[in-house]
């Protein structure tokens, strides 16, 4: 998802239902106005939908703004037949995470403390 993915988003009131872990934090002061501005505007949306969209977004676009490190061994080749090397960098190992805590994850009930 795109952070111009959102308002659209929002003035639709689509939201999946949320499930997983609840995270509670402490915002600055004016990111806190400036979400409670943005369910003002977007009534349909809570709170809690609003802060978990903009994180999706943000957590994408990190995730492709993570730097390609190319290694030295080859692991595939490209449609002209050029060497594809295999990346160093930090996708490699944040996919791996995120994917094995996300089987972790799906297999424990939130809690509801």
């Amino acid at each position: 998802m795109k952070i111009s993915d959102l308002i659209p988003r929002w003035t639709g009131h689509v939201h999946p239902p949320l499930a997983g872990r609840p995270y509670r934090m402490h915002l600055p002061l004016r990111d806190a106005a400036r979400i409670e501005a943005l369910q003002i505007m977007y009534p349909g949306c809570t709170e809690e939908e609003i802060l978990s969209d903009l994180l999706h977004a943000a957590l994408d676009e990190l995730e492709i703004a993570m730097p390609y490190v190319p290694g030295e061994h080859i692991i595939a080749e490209d449609d002209q037949g050029d060497p594809i090397y295999e990346d160093l960098g930090p996708t490699p190992r944040f996919y791996s995470l995120s994917h094995e805590l996300m089987r972790q994850l799906a297999g424990k009930k939130p809690d509801r403390t």
